[in-house]
């Protein structure tokens, strides 16, 4: 079943090389009970860690069951020790944030079969006379017990040998003759044991004793008790395992990267600190960004759509072109003209502006005045939500009609409604009919501190003036405003009689351009608010890294003991991963909350404009799984590479 030939093997120890084993041929038939003796330092552990996989000799072969295990990988090596092996281990090795029953069903999980294990792992459980202890955790336990949880533990997967390392070493004398009844018995039903001890008592069980020295074989005295007849199952058992995502596995690894996280809340807590303040910081960022987009979109509305803005004068920096005749006054005839040149032009509306002295009863108030023509309600998103926009008829019939901004109503009227209030504008009463929408500020302008009146009415009732200041134009689509320009452009130039090679005397401003260079604005304030955010994202996740390096220190035996059951380097690796995915996911998901409450609380108490988006939410969460899988890479690769026989001898 097992035979070693001429196997060797040293290990460096600072500059010094020891040679643990020096030529050792050795054959091992199925059903033996055998023990391997000798003094410290003589080789023995060495020997067993070689014939139970967990470590590869320098020389010589190694055949299990007639195949050759010298070359195979470290994948292959743990599938046979899941399959074929349970180890019994001196110090135990039980993870004491585990139930006892949890303990003894851990090889299950690196098995990759499907089914419920618990049922399985009380019978073993009931085998070494521990069933009623099943809910216990090790440290609530005797070292007796413990070390019976450990038998347990290795029977679970029904193993051909058994690895005992000095299974009772840490025992009394009664509970180390406990123990060697219960391998006594494993033996009597066809279990191969291979022990390790020193204490000739213990030795005295197994049929077989080997003394080694010096790492050479010294003595092998077998007894006279022959073994029993054993059949060898059917079916090759030096198969590699099944693949690494099947969900049985995957749900193991959840369960225990759960139960490991849950086991040091502090460190926990530490850890997720830093991906809480991340993810928070880039919702409450991006909620003010897109908050601050929002309002600016609402702002531009009331520009309008497709729109073009004529005035009178040069547009070149520096201030208006000088000299005679370079203004353009631009004329009641001039927006007729410009409405004729659809399809290219939706609508029109002349436009003439100036101050002017409000009173109300005993209140008055110095605010703009705006004469706007029948389309400007619309073209402007100026139609007032409170009363109604000016009729035709008023604006040709000149009527003292108005429709006031909010400041001006809050100035004149306070809380009273002012719909058919008179008010006095430059000494003229006018009667209000409508409220005009909130518009807010536009740069140091109160866009809401104005009155807007008709056309007509301001030009010969109001502002004494014979000429527009200028004329808004909206185009068809945003596809026609450059031909649109050229059209109004030589349009005006044909009915004002000016030459191309003449200064400007006017300029047409387009107001799309302006509002893609407030979007641009808005959007790039949003994402220099998000990299600032993500920033502390990265932070936290190099605190992860940090965390799970430490957890690969301390958690160095844990590593040896499940490679030694059975885990593959993928599944160690998937299973920190998973921790540490499974930390900065925690703390995404707490950001996401943290951040909504401080948006929410930045709405309520501070005034700002907040709008916290799905995309933010899931962009955040999104972003805190991938520091988990960046960062925690190094500490998986770290873990996963780390040698059985290695992990479990550190200290």
């Amino acid at each position: 079943m097992i035979e070693v030939v001429d196997i060797t093997r040293t290990y460096q120890i600072g500059e010094s090389s020891v040679n643990a084993l020096n030529g050792v041929s050795l054959r091992i038939e199925q059903g033996e009970f055998v023990a391997i003796m000798g003094a410290s330092g003589s080789g023995k552990s060495s020997l067993m860690h070689i014939l139970g996989l967990l470590d590869v000799p320098d020389t010589g072969e190694y055949r299990l069951m007639g195949k050759l295990v010298s070359g195979m990988s470290e994948d292959e090596l743990a599938s046979i020790r899941n399959n074929v092996a349970g180890f019994v281990f001196q110090q135990f090795h039980l993870l004491t944030r585990m139930s006892t029953i949890d303990n003894v069903m851990l090889p299950c999980i690196y098995s990759g079969e499907r089914g419920d294990f618990r049922k399985a792992a009380l019978d073993r459980l009931e085998t070494v006379g521990l069933g009623h202890r099943s809910g216990h955790r090790p440290n609530q336990m005797s070292g007796g017990e413990q070390q019976r949880v450990a038998i347990a533990r290795a029977l679970i997967r029904d193993p051909m040998i058994i690895f005992a390392d000095e299974p009772t070493g840490n025992l009394d004398t009664k509970n180390s003759h406990e123990i060697m009844r219960i391998l006594t018995d494993l033996h009597a039903k066809g279990k191969t044991i291979i022990m390790v001890t020193h204490e000739p008592d213990i030795a005295e069980y197994a049929s077989r004793v080997i003394t080694m020295k010096d790492g050479k074989l010294l003595e092998d005295r077998r007894k006279s008790t022959a073994a029993a007849p054993v059949k060898l199952p059917e079916g090759d058992l030096l198969t590699v395992g099944p693949t690494l995502l099947q969900p049985s596995r995957m749900l193991g690894f959840v369960v225990q990267a759960f139960q490991s996280i849950v086991s040091n809340k502090i460190r926990t807590l530490l850890s997720v600190l830093g991906i809480l303040v991340g993810v928070a910081s880039v919702i409450a960022m991006m909620a003010l960004g897109n908050g601050a987009k929002a309002s600016m979109e609402e702002q531009l509305k009331s520009m309008g759509s497709n729109l073009l803005s004529l005035r009178g004068g040069s547009a070149k920096i520096g201030g208006a072109a000088q000299g005679t005749g370079t203004v353009t006054r631009f004329t009641e005839k001039d927006a007729e003209a410009l409405a004729e040149l659809a399809p290219l032009v939706r609508r029109v509306s002349g436009d003439v502006t100036g101050s002017g002295q409000m009173v109300y009863m005993d209140k008055n108030w110095s605010s703009g005045v705006e004469g706007v023509d029948f389309d400007y309600g619309d073209m402007r998103a100026a139609v007032p939500s409170v009363g109604r926009w000016f009729t035709r008829q008023e604006i040709l019939g000149r009527e003292k009609v108005a429709i006031l901004g909010t400041t001006v109503v809050t100035k004149l009227f306070g809380d009273a409604n002012p719909l058919d209030r008179i008010v006095k504008i430059n000494r003229i009463n006018f009667r209000v009919i409508g409220i005009a929408p909130a518009k807010g500020f536009n740069g140091p302008r109160d866009q809401d501190d104005i009155a807007l009146i008709p056309v007509t009415t301001a030009m010969y009732r109001v502002l004494g003036k014979n000429y527009l200041d200028g004329i808004f134009v909206e185009v068809s689509n945003a596809e026609n405003i450059e031909p649109a320009k050229k059209a109004i452009d030589a349009l005006i130039r044909k009915r004002h009689k000016v030459q191309p090679k003449d200064e400007d005397s006017f300029n047409i401003r387009d107001m799309t351009q302006f509002q893609q260079m407030l979007s641009s604005t808005t959007q790039t304030m949003s994402m220099l608010l998000g990299s600032i955010a993500a920033i502390s994202l990265v932070v936290g996740g190099i605190g992860i890294m940090n965390i799970m390096l430490v957890s690969v220190t301390e958690r160095t035996k844990e590593i040896g003991l499940r490679k030694a059951i059975g885990a593959r380097k993928a599944d160690i690796m998937l299973q920190f991963l998973i921790e540490s995915v499974g930390m900065t996911l925690s703390g995404g998901i707490i950001g996401v909350l943290v951040g909504v409450g401080v948006s929410v609380i930045l709405s309520t108490f501070a005034g700002w404009a907040v709008k916290t988006s799905v995309f933010s939410v899931v962009l955040a969460t999104g972003f805190s799984v991938l520091i988990g899988l960046f960062f925690g890479l190094w500490p998986a690769q770290k873990a996963a590479g780390l040698k059985p026989v290695e992990a479990l001898r550190y200290e």
